[in-house]
């Protein structure tokens, strides 16, 4: 195996383990801000359920990844690789940073584009399969604040005539519940995105191109499922409070309602499409509605206004990242 594979592979790691930190945390959030489960127990839980995602789901979003740029096959696109893996890692740490939620979906694909462009030109861009991320973006954003506005609503009128305790107790069941499947369509779609990185580095390593539909082994299913988990258990709780806490303080049916759109917008376009969607883009608009659902003074739009921001630099500033940095390794090495 040759350093620059051993390199690529742990830098692929490095950025599982960053989601992990940074970005799985938005599949929680809500379930331990409610305080239906200790932020322990609901790790565990989005492991466990984060590798049903991953397993149970096919590989179309992988697939759409590891086709995302065309770079060719060899040691020296690899390099541009490593180079998108790490810039990755640059952003997302400096947004945890500051506590802000960022999109490491947005952040591994803007990476790609802007390595692939430094090492193949704009040639290297596939303009076809970055359709789909646009249609990612539209469905998080848009889909993912008024599908659960309305869902809060409706959930709110029919359940209006039952006592709070009652209400709790049902709302806290189903919470743990609907976390779970958050979980899984977290595993389904983030999972599947870095483990579409994992094997793209392999064929560039054994010199093949990327088949349109990528196979994907159980050991490295496995593998991004625990280092995915390692990072959410270390450094999650501080994304947790800023989603859960800072951002709109949720009643339980409202962290239910939440998560079942986040989840559904989730898987519908994971097994019917293959687009790539932000977890934290679909669970941070998909908790804005269901506060809204309530009362628009919920939420605190500041916080939302930073987190929006964020998502919004996410994309240039990894695309410069991940070109720069393709540049400079490329002249070291």
């Amino acid at each position: 195996m040759s350093p620059v594979l051993i390199v690529a592979l742990l830098l692929v790691c490095a950025s599982i383990f960053v989601n992990g930190w940074t970005d799985a945390p938005n599949a929680i959030a809500t379930v331990v801000s409610t305080r239906v489960l200790s932020p322990r127990f609901a790790v565990i839980m989005a492991t466990l359920f984060n590798l049903v995602g991953i397993t149970c789901f096919g590989t179309a979003v992988a697939s759409t990844i590891a086709n995302l740029v065309d770079v060719g096959t060899g040691t020296s696109p690899l390099v541009a690789i490593c180079a998108a893996q790490l810039s990755i890692v640059v952003w997302s740490l400096a947004a945890w940073k500051f506590g802000i939620p960022t999109s490491e979906s947005h952040a591994l694909i803007a990476g790609l584009m802007g390595a692939g462009i430094a090492y193949n030109g704009i040639s290297a861009f596939k303009w076809a399969e970055f359709e789909k991320v646009l249609w990612g973006i539209l469905i998080s954003t848009i889909v993912g604040f008024v599908a659960s506005y309305l869902v809060t609503k409706l959930v709110g009128f029919l359940f209006r005539h039952m006592k709070r305790a009652k209400a709790n107790r049902l709302f806290s069941i189903g919470q743990i519940a609907s976390a779970a499947l958050m979980a899984t369509s977290h595993g389904a779609q983030d999972g599947q995105k870095f483990m579409g990185v994992f094997v793209l580095v392999l064929y560039l390593a054994q010199n093949q191109p990327v088949p349109e539909t990528v196979p994907i082994a159980w050991w490295i299913m496995i593998l991004c499922s625990l280092v995915m988990a390692f990072g959410t258990s270390i450094g999650g709780y501080r994304i947790i409070k800023t989603m859960g806490v800072d951002m709109v303080k949720l009643e339980k049916y409202q962290g239910f309602s939440a998560e079942i759109v986040a989840s559904a917008c989730m898987l519908i376009t994971t097994v019917f499409s293959g687009i790539p969607l932000s977890t934290t883009n679909t669970k941070g608009t998909a908790m804005m509605g269901a506060g809204a659902a309530r009362r628009f003074s919920d939420v605190n739009w500041g916080i939302a206004q930073e987190m929006v921001v964020a998502w919004v630099l996410t994309f240039p500033a990894c695309i410069l990242l991940g070109f720069l940095m393709t540049k400079v390794f490329m002249f070291f090495l």
